[in-house]
């Protein structure tokens, strides 16, 4: 499209998608700093907290692709209000709620809602700008998704410290009043008939639910048991429907999503997902359980622990800005390999903090675990789009992203249950913990979800000192034990990336030594590879 056919609506379009990834990425960073005030005021327990992350984490892996496939077949612009709408339900819903189980149901709509917007909007965006306007475009987004991830902890905590945690959902429905009926109004309506035929819509649909019931399944084995007969029917429902997926493209080939499935016979693909998921299984853990530690153990205030995150946001900007030189001199699987390796000794470096630490202790690792998350975004984005050539790159991102969220939500289940068991152990070795007798388990629980002072507040006279000296000893053991098993998957993960990436394996198109583009395919890689970096 030339510069003349371009529509005057473009930047309207460019603003309200920038406004909407600025909200989803924002509601990230507001709600890690809101834990302790949620577990507070719900009384939720570490599992409650938990899945505040998981149903959203699990609702977004698991329709983010088939929002984008719906959304090219019925309308993007139709299908973005409809998430947008969802989205600003599940806030709504999250806001009023009176328990840990609503809270759940509705950041699992949220999840839903994010979806949505994550895969609508950048296609839209795509729709709009052409030539160089296009990578402008990009940058104004992912602009926008960097602000919203730096000032997150800080006006969560602002919030929070304000009028109050359920403020961090309700700031989300004045964004969305406004955006809506901007949207109605300016954006214009696109599709690909034929891209996202009513065969490829049920194999996605297919898809969807597979992973769907595979990831819950893995995030409640520690409630369920990993081989109760709840998750045996949750694994054979998983196992069917990748049997019947693998029939479908057998079948049927050269269609949009089969074509990306295809690419997990590629080794760098498959490398580079794997190593996403695990990584990440590392890195949201040491966010999540970091963030409670500040607040309850060090005894920050919530706007205190976001501006103590800001050594992490710093590290992740100037290393973000540094991998994209690196990747044109660089191997993929080294620099990535590095970046994990990084997330893993930051994570070992909280070993030298200690109850009664000053939270200084922790800068060495928030630096260590930032540095290493900002050169993964934009390589993981690369590589998601670089092992196929650009029309099949759009699902290759698609499932590049459901590997980071299936890893937060497998993270998260695996090292929070961990954590819990240590907790309850060491607390009940103590001398507090030998005093209360069979009520030292629960007790244990509660201070694993950071009520520390709650539980030495209700110990038994003259034990309240002792008792909370010891739940913040035995959170501070259990923290450093979380931690090196994460470390184990950060180092997995790093392992993976060297043996599995390799720069041979990308797509002739995908250019990452600088040079210009010179054809209309290679300008495509490139302006695709600029959309999903902004995703990621």
């Amino acid at each position: 499209m030339t510069a003349s056919k371009a529509h005057p609506s473009r930047w309207w379009t460019l603003g309200i998608t920038c406004v909407c990834a600025f909200m989803l990425i924002l509601d990230l960073g507001i709600v890690t700093i809101a834990l302790p005030s949620v577990r507070s005021s719900l009384n939720a327990s570490l599992s409650d907290l938990q899945w505040v992350f998981d149903a959203y984490a699990v609702a977004l892996a698991a329709a983010l692709i088939i929002s984008g496939e719906i959304a090219d077949r019925y309308g993007r612009k139709r299908v973005f209000l409809i998430g947008l709408v969802i989205f600003t339900l599940g806030s709504l819903t999250c806001g009023f709620v009176g328990n840990a189980p609503a809270l759940d149901v509705g950041r699992a709509v949220q999840g839903l809602g994010a979806a949505v917007l994550y895969a609508v909007g950048p296609a839209l965006l795509s729709n709009e700008f052409h030539g160089r306007e296009r990578a402008t475009a990009f940058s104004a987004f992912g602009a926008a998704t960097g602000v919203a991830a730096a000032v997150g902890p800080l006006i969560g905590g602002a919030l929070t410290s304000g009028p109050g945690w359920r403020w961090i959902f309700f700031i989300n429905v004045p964004i969305a009043v406004v955006v809506f009926p901007l949207a109605v109004r300016c954006l214009r309506e696109s599709r690909k008939p034929g891209d996202a035929a009513a065969p490829a819509i049920v194999r996605a649909i297919a898809f969807t639910l597979c992973l769907g019931v595979l990831v819950l399944a893995i995030t409640r084995g520690n409630a369920n048991g990993w081989f109760s007969l709840a998750n045996i029917v949750m694994y054979v429902v998983a196992a069917a429907l990748a049997v019947a997926l693998a029939g479908s493209f057998a079948a049927r080939r050269g269609q949009r999503l089969a074509a990306a499935v295809e690419g997990f016979g590629n080794r760098t693909f498959v490398g580079s997902c794997a190593a996403t998921l695990l990584v990440n299984a590392c890195g949201f853990p040491f966010i999540f359980i970091a963030t409670t530690y500040m607040q309850s153990i060090l005894n920050s205030s919530a706007w205190q622990a976001g501006l103590r995150f800001l050594p992490m946001t710093a590290a992740m900007f100037v290393f973000g800005a540094m991998a994209g030189e690196l990747c044109k001199r660089v191997p993929l699987g080294v620099l990535f390999g590095f970046a994990c390796l990084a997330v893993g000794v930051g994570v070992m470096l909280l070993w030298t903090s200690n109850a009664g630490d000053s939270w200084t202790s922790m800068v060495p690792a928030m630096v260590a675990v930032g540095a290493g998350i900002g050169i993964i975004m934009p390589v993981r984005a690369a590589l998601s789009v670089s092992v196929f050539e650009p029309a099949k790159s759009a699902v290759a991102s698609g499932i590049s992203e459901t590997s980071q969220q299936a890893g937060i939500a497998i993270g998260l289940a695996v090292i929070g249950a961990f954590f819990e068991n240590r907790v309850v152990r060491a607390f009940a070795g103590t001398a507090s913990g030998r005093a209360l007798g069979a009520a030292a388990h629960n007790a244990g629980r509660a201070i694993s979800a950071g009520a520390t002072r709650s539980v030495a507040a209700a110990a038994p006279s003259g034990l309240a000192g002792q008792t909370l000296h010891d739940a913040d000893v035995a959170f501070a053991a259990a923290l450093h034990q979380s931690m090196t098993l994460g470390a184990i998957f950060a180092v997995a993960a790093a392992l993976t990336a060297v043996l599995s990436i390799h720069n041979s394996d990308l797509h002739p198109g995908a250019r990452l030594d600088g040079t210009p583009p010179d054809t209309a395919e290679e300008l495509t890689s490139d302006l695709n590879e600029s959309r999903i970096s902004q995703r990621g």
